[in-house]
């Protein structure tokens, strides 16, 4: 079985959070060489009876999708994390269950992660779209760009908007849900859900009984009852280095935890690394913005966190963008993945630049990591005046931000 990478997701409410702020994080834990994307899309109407290509398989689509704001792997349809334009948040973990995933090519949980986005104006309306897909077409498939080998996983969910979040852990098709409105909660490579479920598969209880994992007699445990023999909860450091937060939690928070290695939170070993990361802001009062940061390069102690806001003009941002390779990719044709194309974008070809010098030369990388983490504090200074300001937002100033943030961030690194 393959093992999963241990990525964390993490979500703040208030009073935890600052100021009447929901806060979200999440680190992607992917093979080290694996280049990501941050990629944009208008929403959109389409046609009756259109399909829409996912990672594997087509699927039928929905009338109208939502504008959504994604970072990917760049060889596949879905997303990592992500957010829409009505302040939802999701983010997906790969995890091992008792019953092995299916290697058969259906739904990825990074593709569930952006039908949610796109389908959901809601955390629970984009639970209701994830779980009804699930049920319909079943999750599976290689998870890595890899011909040698199929890695499959069944996945986790944390799906979390304005008023509340939703942990979504599925087996199959099978599934168990629990909301949260307070606290701290922080997801990773593992069942966590236990005793307390506020949805679930009508038939999860006697499917477990009918494969005698759960007596009927027993409290309900979801993650006893699924989670493979061998596995022990060790999720807790990640949860831990959030919960010792004695200060409320704010986005710098946040960034500083995705940033923290020693917890293992982010993660940069001989096989894996953190090869992207977010954090979004979403505001209880309507009014304001929610404002979502994104990487767009590995690392998060060795990049800048920069701010995207949806209006209804966004500018697009090539140089975050991978090259595209249509028809012609080798993770589109079958047999899959014969090739590994050069899937760089500006963006991360730059960064390289950046990282090499943060790694051997002591003097000029320390230069430049304040340089950097000066250029990211200018871009949170101007977000919390966004938000603090009783002004309404205007669009004209935003729709080119992380367009700016990007093309700054390139030019000073060469």
């Amino acid at each position: 079985m393959a093992v999963a990478p241990p990525s964390y997701c993490f979500v703040a409410f208030p009073p935890r959070a600052k100021d009447g702020l929901v806060v979200f994080g999440k680190n992607s834990a992917r093979p080290r060489d694996e280049v990501q994307e941050v990629v944009y899309f208008s929403a959109a109407d389409h046609e009756p009876e259109s399909k829409v290509e996912c990672t594997y398989i087509s699927i039928n689509q929905v009338p109208r999708t939502h504008a959504i704001v994604i970072s990917r792997p760049a060889w596949l349809w879905g997303a990592e994390m992500g957010a829409n334009e009505h302040g939802v948040c999701i983010a997906n973990e790969a995890i091992n269950a008792r019953e092995p995933a299916a290697e058969t090519e259906a739904l990825l949980g990074m593709d569930l992660v952006r039908l949610g986005l796109e389908r959901g104006a809601t955390a629970k309306e984009a639970l209701d779209v994830i779980v009804a897909l699930l049920e319909e077409h079943g999750q599976g498939g290689n998870y890595y760009e890899d011909a040698n080998s199929c890695h499959s996983f069944q996945s986790a969910f944390l799906i979390v908007d304005r008023e509340e979040a939703w942990v979504l852990e599925t087996v199959g098709k099978y599934w168990a849900a629990e909301k949260i409105t307070e606290g701290v909660k922080c997801i990773c490579n593992q069942l966590s859900l236990t005793t307390k479920i506020d949805a679930e598969h009508p038939e999860l209880r006697s499917y477990a009984q009918s494969q005698g994992w759960w007596t009927g007699e027993d409290e309900f445990n979801f993650s006893e009852v699924f989670s493979p023999a061998d596995d022990h909860l060790t999720c807790c450091s990640g949860r831990d280095t959030l919960e010792k937060q004695e200060e409320s939690i704010t986005v710098q928070t946040m960034i500083d935890v995705l940033r923290d290695k020693a917890s293992g939170v982010c993660v940069d070993s001989e096989s894996f690394l953190t090869t992207a990361s977010v954090v979004s802001v979403l505001p209880q009062n309507g009014s304001s913005p929610c404002i979502h940061y994104f990487t767009g390069t590995p690392d998060p102690s060795r990049s800048i966190f920069k701010p995207f806001i949806f209006v209804n003009d966004v500018k697009l941002v090539p140089k975050a963008q991978s090259p595209c390779f249509g028809d012609d990719d080798p993770a589109k044709k079958e047999p899959r993945f014969q090739e590994k194309p050069d899937r760089r974008h500006e963006l991360y070809k730059a960064h390289e630049w950046a990282r090499a010098v943060l790694e051997s030369d002591e003097e000029q990388g320390q230069k430049l990591r304040k340089t950097m983490l000066e250029l990211e504090k200018q871009g949170l200074e101007a977000m919390e005046e966004i938000l603090t300001s009783s002004d309404p937002l205007d669009p004209t100033e935003v729709g080119d931000l992380f367009y700016d943030c990007v093309d700054t961030e390139i030019k000073f690194f060469k």
